[in-house]
C-alpha cells in the first residue's frame, strides 16, 4: 500500500502569529508552478487562513485559533464537480486543481463545503492550497507552514493509511465536518477547543462578612447522573472543565472541601459558561 501525505494541526499550539499564513503567501504570490498552481493573487485569497473562537465570559475568557486550508479529501466534492480532468487526486493523497484545465470552471469553488477554494477573477480559475506538492516532489518532507511555525502547530506526515488511522486513534485526532463524508487528510488535535464548551466558576469561603478564594477544592461535574469531568480549584479558587457538548442539559456541579460543600445545576447553550462565585457552606 502506498504512503500518502497527511497534515496534523494542533489547535492548542496555535497563537495566531500568522507566520504560516505569511509563508504560504511568500511561496505562492507571484509564483507560478506549472502543473501544480498558478500564482496566488496578492489580495483576496487566503489559501491558509486562521479562524478565531472566543470562549467563556469574564473572568474566565480565552481565545483560540485554528489554521484552515484545503483538506485534500479522499472523496473530494471539487473533483466530482470538475470537468475535463480539471481536478485530480494524486496517488500520494494530494488534490490538485489544474491551473490550465480548470479555466472558467467556477463550479469548483462552489462545490467545496469548507470554503477552501478561491476564485481568481483575473485568470478565471479556481485555486486552493496544493499541499506544497511542488516542494514535496523535490524531496521536501515538511510544508512551508510547518517549517515556518514557531509554535510547532503543524506536522506533515507521509504514511500508509493504516498507520494514519493508528495515529488518529492514538492521538485523538479529528477532521472538520466528518458528517460530510469527504474524508479529509488534514487532521486536528485538540479540536474541542473550537467545537466544544467549557464550564468554570470561582469557589470561595465566607466568614465574618469576608470572602476568600478556596484553593485545592475538588469539583465534580455529572450529567444525568454520570461523571463527565472533574477539576481542582487553583490559587484564585477558579476551575475549568472542558470538552462539553454545546446545547446539552442535565448538569450537576458539586464542589467539596474540609471547609464545606456547594452545588449547582445548569444547562449549556451554544457557548461556554462562567457560573459565577460559588460559596462553600459547612454541612451543605
Amino acid at each position: 500500500m502506498a504512503s500518502k501525505w497527511n497534515l496534523i494541526v494542533d489547535v492548542a499550539r496555535c497563537d495566531n502569529c500568522r507566520v504560516c499564513f505569511l509563508a504560504v503567501k511568500d511561496e505562492y504570490v507571484g509564483n507560478d508552478f506549472p502543473g501544480c498552481s498558478a500564482a496566488q493573487p496578492a489580495q483576496g485569497h487566503n489559501w491558509l487562513d486562521i479562524r478565531r473562537k472566543e470562549r467563556g465570559a469574564y473572568p474566565l475568557v480565552e481565545a483560540r485559533f485554528m489554521p484552515v486550508m484545503c483538506n485534500h479529501c479522499d472523496d473530494p466534492p471539487c473533483l466530482k464537480a470538475a470537468r475535463d480532468g480539471a481536478v485530480r487526486k494524486r496517488a500520494d493523497g494530494i488534490v490538485i486543481i489544474d491551473p490550465e484545465k480548470s479555466r472558467g470552471q467556477r463550479q469548483i469553488v462552489d462545490a467545496c463545503p469548507y470554503g477552501a477554494v478561491c476564485w481568481n477573477e483575473e485568470r478565471q480559475i479556481p485555486q486552493a492550497w496544493p499541499f506544497d506538492a511542488h516542494l514535496l516532489d523535490q524531496g521536501w518532507t515538511r510544508t512551508r507552514a510547518e517549517q515556518a511555525c514557531p509554535a510547532h502547530a503543524f506536522r506533515t506526515l507521509k504514511v500508509e493509511d493504516e498507520e494514519m488511522r493508528r495515529i488518529q486513534a492514538g492521538e485523538g485526532l479529528e477532521v472538520l465536518e466528518p458528517g460530510l463524508g469527504t474524508r479529509p487528510r488534514v487532521y486536528y488535535k485538540n479540536l474541542r477547543l473550537m467545537t466544544r464548551c467549557f464550564v468554570g466558576a470561582t469557589v470561595v469561603t465566607r466568614a465574618g462578612g469576608t470572602e476568600e478564594c478556596a484553593a485545592g477544592v475538588e469539583v465534580v461535574l455529572t450529567k444525568d447522573g454520570r461523571e463527565v469531568g472533574r477539576a481542582t480549584t487553583d490559587a484564585f479558587g477558579e476551575f475549568k472543565i472542558d470538552a462539553l457538548e454545546p446545547d446539552s442539559t442535565g448538569y450537576l456541579l458539586e464542589a467539596s472541601a474540609p471547609a464545606g460543600r456547594c452545588s449547582t445545576r445548569f444547562e449549556l447553550g451554544g457557548e461556554s459558561r462562567y457560573l459565577g462565585v460559588l460559596a462553600l457552606a459547612a454541612g451543605a
